[in-house]
């Protein structure tokens, strides 16, 4: 019998008053819960494929990503509020409360676009938030657990959306 723990996301949405996209993902792995930020799983290429869309240095620390994603007016959220897992598979998440989407893009107004950084997230928006009146995009999974995809060809279409004005 597999055995299900509830979870609460761990750490607020990264924003800044400058940001223009919102990227969203599910919920944040195991490791990301350990590191008290997003996309901390040394596999995932969430931050691998944002240095090569930028041409940047790749950002090590939390106060790093923080100022990487400011220059490039990203904010980064989840989908998932709370739910019950049994590991970072988000084909594992149940019992799923989403956030206030709608609300933190009043709240933030400068955002022009939704990405969504797999298909749980992007389905999870479709079914609670598809009124809203805002451009979305998907954006190949960076987990190391989706490997339809090369990292080149996940790179050039980070590059075609997050370029995009």
């Amino acid at each position: 019998m597999q055995v299900h723990k509830s979870f609460e996301h761990p750490f607020d949405a990264f924003v800044s008053n400058e940001a223009e996209v919102l990227i969203l993902g599910s919920f944040p792995s195991i490791k990301s819960f350990e590191d008290n930020f997003y996309y901390a799983h040394p596999q995932n290429q969430f931050w691998k494929l944002l240095v090569v869309v930028y041409n940047e240095e790749t950002p090590q620390t939390i106060e790093q990503k923080n100022s990487f994603l400011q220059k490039h007016k990203i904010a980064l959220w989840d989908m998932v509020k709370s739910c019950e897992r049994e590991n970072s598979l988000d084909s594992n998440l149940t019992n799923i409360k989403v956030n206030d989407i709608e609300g933190f893009l009043k709240e933030h107004s400068t955002i022009q676009k939704v990405c969504f950084t797999g298909k749980t997230s992007q389905k999870l928006y479709d079914k609670n938030f598809s009124h809203l009146k805002i451009p979305t995009y998907y954006l190949p999974s960076p987990s190391p657990a989706y490997r339809a995809m090369k990292f080149e060809e996940k790179v050039k279409v980070y590059k075609e959306i997050l370029t995009l004005k």
